[in-house]
């Protein structure tokens, strides 16, 4: 029978020691996961063999990463996920989910043409390039692309709205794959070798982690 986790109550949002630390590490050590799936996600907690960029140059790797740090925060991270690397490991393997909207170009192109249109932007309303302005600043300069029309030339040939929309999806799905993020949301997805018998509302599979008392930790 599953385990039927405690009600949190509405409005009680997880934080991100909500579910129990260690747990993806603890189901590699089962047999779980397929052994595909374990070479994953040992991968994926391994150290990034690559520190340095292969795609961007320095200064549109470090636009990248002053807007990854607002779109996705990780401050209460001790090892953040670095989104921008994995963005720029991507590109540089030419890799891609098959499709783009017509309205952009060619994802490497569009990124590229889309940072140096977060300077333009920030210049024009600030007067520094994006890294240079505070967080309050540079969310103000993300509203306006977001918005779909900023300030600055790039925007008159490449859509700011969906720009914003593509980047911050890529950015949200290289945060969740990422093994210790999935940990955090309580997510054991890849331990499906004996495949889900706990099927139901509210019911869980032995796996699956219960959530944290929130006053006890």
């Amino acid at each position: 029978m599953g385990r039927i986790p405690p009600d949190r109550g509405p409005g009680v949002a997880a934080s991100p020691d909500h579910y129990p630390p260690g747990t993806v590490r603890g189901l590699l050590a089962t047999d779980l996961l397929t052994p595909a799936t374990r070479a994953v996600i040992e991968a994926r907690l391994a150290p990034a063999e690559a520190t340095e960029p292969r795609f961007f140059h320095a200064g549109e790797l470090r636009t990248l990463r002053a807007a990854c740090a607002r779109l996705i925060p990780q401050a209460d991270r001790a090892t953040p996920v670095d989104l921008a690397l994995n963005v720029d490991a991507r590109l540089a393997g030419n890799m891609s989910d098959g499709w783009r909207y017509d309205a952009l170009p060619p994802d490497g192109d569009a990124y590229r043409r889309g940072l140096a249109g977060l300077d333009e932007t920030a210049r024009a309303v600030q007067g520094r390039d994006f890294t240079a302005l505070d967080p309050d600043q540079q969310d103000a300069v993300l509203a306006l692309v977001q918005g779909g029309t900023p300030p600055g030339p790039t925007w008159q040939t490449l859509s700011a709205a969906r720009f914003f929309e593509e980047t911050l999806a890529e950015l949200a799905e290289c945060y969740y794959s990422d093994p210790i993020s999935q940990e955090e949301i309580g997510y054991v997805g890849m331990a499906d070798a004996a495949g889900w018998h706990a099927l139901g509302l509210n019911r869980l599979d032995p796996q699956e982690p219960l959530p944290l008392d929130p006053h006890h930790g």
